[in-house]
């Protein structure tokens, strides 16, 4: 303990003083027990994966690649689900994370409105994906799974699932975009630290890796081709699945608990959001923080009308210049047709 001199000049012992508060910070036992599921809450069903012939696919079918309880989520309706102790006890490493006020970016802007983002940087990867990476890691070992399998752009999905299954004892193999591979080694070798497994993509791994490069020796990748490269070393190993940080049900309602979170972190300092903003890119970054003001709104129990704004990048407008419609999620049209907006299967 410090002597009350020092004691005095190192903290501010004045409860009455008034500093303004950054953060509103949650306990560890305030950490969420359940992921929201938006589905039941959806205004119509979701369209259905469907198989390259137009008929459904088959629960069953999806377990070439994603474990059983995985696809149970995919296609759950239940409003919540539990999140599992094991899981919970590696979100604490972490989670909660701060709510920030953004006091700066207030005075910049010369606004009267008040500005909070949800830190997800806290988290050892550095971002909001080892919420659904460290569920999914969980799941596959729970079922035997001995490797995953996944593609990464600039590295962070790939960061996110490296250190999940450092974490619970898994192989892991990342597809990296090559461009992203050469561009990016920190990410690569933090990667490696985790003990994965990265390799540049397109890759001589893979019978189509290798049908893209003797079309083209030079070309940089996309994460479509990446994608592909994964979905194939998934199903052509045993005891091997594949892991995909966005775009389906089951990634987003990880993410959930960031939302979650935040709505307990306003109701703590008497705030409701007018806006929801987030950028969007396969989803699971906005869906994270505004499907649990979306429910709170669509229960009547939000005490103002909240909007809601998803941003996405004009390099790949697939949301504001894609058309509505079933698409494959990867170049070599090996995962189902997604009803979705796309630019196209072969988008780079």
């Amino acid at each position: 303990m410090l002597p009350k001199k020092v004691h005095k000049e190192i903290f501010l012992d004045d409860k009455r003083a008034r500093v303004p508060s950054y953060k509103v910070v949650l306990g560890e036992e305030e950490l969420p027990r359940a992921w929201y599921n938006i589905v039941p809450d959806l205004p119509e069903p979701l369209p259905p994966p469907l198989k390259p012939d137009g008929t459904p696919v088959k629960p069953e079918e999806l377990e070439a690649i994603f474990p059983k309880e995985i696809v149970r989520q995919e296609l759950s309706t239940d409003r919540f689900i539990p999140i599992p102790e094991e899981v919970l006890e590696a979100y604490r490493l972490w989670r909660p994370t701060p709510l920030v006020r953004a006091y700066r970016l207030e005075r910049a802007l010369k606004t009267p409105a008040e500005i909070y983002y949800k830190y997800e940087g806290v988290s050892p990867p550095g971002s909001h994906k080892p919420n659904t990476a460290v569920a999914q890691a969980y799941y596959n070992v729970r079922e035997g799974v001995e490797r995953l399998t996944t593609e990464t752009g600039a590295g962070q999905w790939g960061s996110a699932l490296a250190f999940a299954t450092n974490l619970f004892g898994l192989k892991c193999t990342i597809y990296m975009v090559r461009v992203s591979y050469e561009q990016k080694p920190y990410r690569r070798v933090l990667m490696q630290l985790w003990g994965a497994e990265v390799v540049p993509s397109p890759s001589t791994r893979t019978s189509f890796g290798r049908k893209v490069l003797e079309q083209d020796p030079d070309n940089p990748g996309s994460l479509g081709i990446a994608i592909s490269e994964a979905i194939e070393d998934a199903v052509t190993h045993s005891n091997t699945k594949y892991s995909l940080g966005s775009v389906l049900n089951h990634v987003l309602l990880h993410q959930t608990i960031v939302g979650l979170e935040a709505l307990k972190q306003m109701e703590l300092i008497d705030r409701f959001p007018d806006y929801v903003i987030g950028c969007i890119g396969g989803g699971s970054n906005y869906a994270g923080l505004a499907y649990p003001f979306y429910y709170v709104k669509k229960m009547g129990k939000a005490p103002v009308d909240t909007k809601f704004i998803a941003v996405e990048p004009t390099a790949a407008p697939s949301t504001t210049k894609g058309v509505y419609t079933y698409d494959h999620g990867d170049t070599a049209r090996l995962t189902p047709l997604l009803k979705m907006y796309t630019l196209g299967h072969d988008f780079v």
